[in-house]
């Protein structure tokens, strides 16, 4: 929790216990409300109710999205290509540069929405006592020490210590995530209690039933809400896709620069006067363009674009592209439990009554809804009672006459309604067993029996709800005594938010792919539990902490906690952010949440994803937005996240391994004779060839075995596969250059050249899988067609006028070529062996 939100959170706190006398003394107000003077100094002061956020400059975020190694590289990539005249890769590269930098911007400067909709949440109008009268205020106005009134329908404008209530319920989910109604009082709450703060209203819930007044505590960035913003514009999203990319590029440019500080030095030193410098920084230029992957770029758009499109298929519209990617990277997805895991829906599970419609009549019956005749339930267990009932029942309620009624209460908990019907009245009394069984006519085994049932649907999570009455003469009134004796037992009532169908599969499938999920909701550690429990996540009650025990571990046991347990209940918008900080320090994290409560841990998370109902805001933080509730579609795009990782891979190491193994071929070669191994033109037209099949890797099909566990761009296990590989392909080029090396420059850089785009095409294949390239996947059509029309065009280019007159290579010898071809696939066998062999070897040190 941030300081800001502890300070808020120890106020309400304290507002929460204090008598209401206190409270208007501590806020220099009284009942009939500020004087218009008073108010307007205090908003001079302390500034209007709304939500700050700070402005972002548009040119700041574009020219920040340049600050990268990568894009550093590209650039100077660019330029060098078009100081070589090689105007169609300089521009290629260029393009590719620009489109990714407004790509981001778009992404990065929309985040700025997300505070801006939090706005929409601090309601314009707002009923206010100022000088004794009632009048309409525009709430920016509000100020601490107002007096607001709000009813059925309201929002509340700013945090509000209740003075005056009746039948009062808020709808709390969208702070705290508590997916049923909070019952509010004016009584002074004890401080043992102030987790509930039964009188305290928040800025942003929803009245949904009854009418309140209360004082405002706290308005604008300083209420509750205020710190949600704060939080959310606070907190930056830096992808995991984005930091893997950095490291790999900056680990690529170090090495390009040493080598080639080192080949142009040694160059200058060994061939004094044989070669001019020009020609050599322009070879060491060529060589620089050569070993840089420029074709990333393309590759991981297009890769990210294809599985944009499969996921929209299956409802899944993503909004940064680039979380596509981060999905497949999810060791861990933290989700809420209410609409997401479960159905969002309480319905009646079970009744213990000798009578169930009965039961279920009279509990009807006693909601505080049938104040008037056509008016709906508002609350979801009055609203499951209301469906339970059949059509019949229903129309009978209507006609029933409410004769007087006392509302529910946090401290009695129970409400109870006296009604009539054909000239007879009714006490109906609700509650919780607890108050409602000490005032039955009962038999104590017949208490006990109850009380074991009801501790028995505690242990599932369900919520419980007793039902009593008894007769009375005619009158149109009771007291609070009449509540607590002679009341004749009817029943008691379980609900339970059921388990949507897709949930245990889903989180069965995600366990498949190595992928732990996690529980964080705002709802009790009862209901969080059993819900676990059902969906495999708990095996006990034990397995279910807090958010407020979480926060009172040492830091170090808060890390252990994070890590051992899946399931985190009662906690607030601050607690959910840090829990995914704390797992950030080990994991890459995914966020699945849908109320305003969410939005930091949305942000702070290194994918959001959030249901097509969520709040806007949520929506605003969100990288994926699910059109369809269920876990499934977010499993499936982990699968697909995954696979255009692996592609990725494949291209990062196709092209590193065989670009190193040339690389360093061609520049030690160029130490040994007393001319260019292969022109400038024609290294840049070898990465232009072998760059072609290499991006359509972006189609290609996977292994089942790369989508088993989430996987990361570890540079140094990248570095090494392309320095073992390298290394073979070095070996091979070494060996082109010994036999043709005699045969004069021209012809040891023609067929160098067509040696070099073949085992570089070959290589391709091999890469693609960790086993033998036989019993892989069948390659996609566009891999096999643009491998086929690279290597025709490597074979046919010397062989045409303009190969001669414009790369100077030579007309090949036809057995010469078979030669070269022949050695492409021995090195392709030996490739084969050396990665297998690899792979064997990196598994057993892994494994011990």
């Amino acid at each position: 929790m941030t300081d800001q939100g502890r300070e808020i959170s120890q106020q309400l706190s304290l507002v929460a216990a204090e008598p209401v006398e206190t409270v208007f003394s501590r806020f220099r107000s009284r009942s009939e409300g500020l004087t218009n003077e008073e108010s307007a100094e205090r908003l001079r002061q302390n500034g209007r109710n709304e939500i700050a956020s700070h402005e972002v400059r548009a040119w700041n975020v574009f020219f920040r999205q340049f600050a990268s190694s990568f894009v550093y590289l590209l650039v100077a990539a660019g330029a060098l290509a078009m100081l070589l005249r090689e105007y169609i890769d300089g521009s290629a590269i260029f393009l590719f540069v620009l489109v990714n930098a407004f790509l981001g911007f778009f992404q990065e400067y929309r985040s700025e929405q997300t505070v801006r909709t939090l706005k929409k949440y601090v309601v314009r109008r707002a009923k206010v006592r100022r000088d004794g009268e009632e009048i309409m205020l525009d709430s920016a106005e509000l100020v601490t020490g107002d007096i607001v009134l709000v009813e059925t329908g309201d929002v509340v404008p700013a945090d509000l210590r209740f003075f005056e209530d009746h039948s009062l319920q808020i709808n709390e989910s969208v702070l705290t995530g508590e997916s049923v109604s909070v019952y509010k009082t004016s009584k002074p709450i004890a401080q043992d209690r102030t987790a509930g703060r039964f009188n305290i209203g928040l800025s942003g819930t929803t009245v949904v039933d009854g009418w309140g007044t209360g004082i405002v505590i706290a308005a604008g960035s300083s209420s509750m809400l205020g710190d949600v913003a704060h939080l959310t514009a606070e907190t930056t999203r830096e992808s995991g896709f984005e930091k893997r990319l950095s490291r790999f590029s900056t680990f690529i440019l170090r090495l390009t620069v040493v080598t080639l500080v080192f080949v142009f030095l040694a160059n200058l030193v060994l061939r004094r006067g044989s070669i001019s410098v020009v020609e050599l920084v322009i070879f060491s230029i060529a060589l620089a363009v050569s070993v840089i992957p420029e074709a990333l770029p393309v590759v991981t758009t297009f890769s990210l674009s294809r599985g944009a499109l499969h996921l929209a298929k299956n409802k899944v519209v993503v909004k940064r592209l680039s979380a596509i990617e981060d999905l497949g990277s999810i060791e861990v997805l933290c989700t809420d439990k209410t609409g997401t895991l479960t159905e969002n829906t309480l319905t009646v599970s079970d009744v213990l009554s000798k009578n169930r419609r009965e039961t279920l009549f009279a509990a009807v019956l006693g909601s505080s809804f049938l104040k008037e005749t056509e008016k709906e339930p508002n609350n979801a267990f009055d609203r499951a009672l209301w469906q339970s009932l059949s059509e019949t029942e229903k129309t009978q309620l209507r006609t029933y006459s409410r004769d007087d009624e006392m509302p529910f209460d946090p401290d009695r908990r129970r409400n109870s309604v006296l009604v009539s019907h054909d000239g007879e009245q009714t006490l109906v009394v609700r509650g919780a067993p607890e108050t409602i069984l000490p005032a039955t006519t009962l038999r104590d085994d017949e208490r006990r029996h109850i009380e074991e049932w009801v501790s028995g649907q505690g242990r599932q999570g369900h919520r419980v709800l007793s039902v009593g009455r008894k007769a009375r003469p005619s009158s149109n009134s009771y007291t609070e005594q009449d509540e607590t004796t002679g009341l004749e037992y009817l029943g008691t009532i379980s609900f339970v938010d059921p388990i949507k169908p897709t949930t245990i599969p889903a989180i069965q499938k995600a366990q498949s792919l190595g992928v732990r999920i996690k529980i964080l909701t705002g709802d009790g550690p009862d209901v969080a539990g059993a819900v676990a429990q059902e969906v495999g996540l708990a095996h006990s009650y034990a397995d279910v902490m807090t958010g407020t025990d979480l926060e009172a571990l040492p830091q170090e046991e808060q890390h252990e906690a994070v890590n051992r347990l899946n399931v985190f209940a009662r906690v607030s918008p601050q607690q959910k952010f840090h829990i995914i900080r704390l797992l950030e320090e080990q994991y890459e994290v995914g966020f699945l949440g849908e109320g305003i409560n969410d939005a930091p841990a949305l942000k702070a998370a290194n994918v959001a994803l959030v249901v097509n109902d969520a709040a806007d805001v949520a929506r605003e933080a969100a990288d994926i937005v699910l059109l369809q509730k269920s876990l499934q579609v977010i499993v499936d795009g982990i699968r697909e996240g995954r696979q255009v990782f692996a592609n990725t891979v494949k291209y990062i190491k196709a092209t590193l391994g065989s670009n190193f193994g040339n690389f360093y071929a061609i520049a030690i070669a160029s130490l040994l004779i007393d001319f260019l191994p292969m022109l400038p033109l024609q290294i840049l037209l070898l990465n232009l060839l072998s760059d072609f099949p290499m991006i359509a890797v972006a189609t290609d099909s996977v292994d089942d075995s790369e989508l088993r566990r989430p996987k990361g761009y570890h540079v140094r296990d990248i570095a090494l596969f392309a320095m073992v590989l390298g290394g073979v392909s070095s070996v091979f080029d070494f060996l082109y250059f010994g036999i043709f090396v005699r045969t004069g420059a021209e012809s040891l850089q023609t067929y160098w050249f067509m040696g070099s785009i073949l085992t570089e095409l070959l290589f391709l294949f091999s890469v693609r899988t960790r086993g033998f390239l036989f019993k892989a996947k069948r390659p996609s059509a566009m891999v096999l067609w643009l491998s086929g029309v690279a290597a025709a065009l490597t074979i046919a280019i010397p062989f045409f006028p303009f190969g001669k007159s414009v790369f100077h290579f030579i007309t090949p010898n036809p057995l010469t070529v078979l030669l070269v071809v022949g050695i492409a696939l021995i090195y392709l066998a030996i490739s084969e062996f050396v990665k297998i062999q690899y792979y064997r070897y990196t598994a057993r040190k892994n494994a011990g």
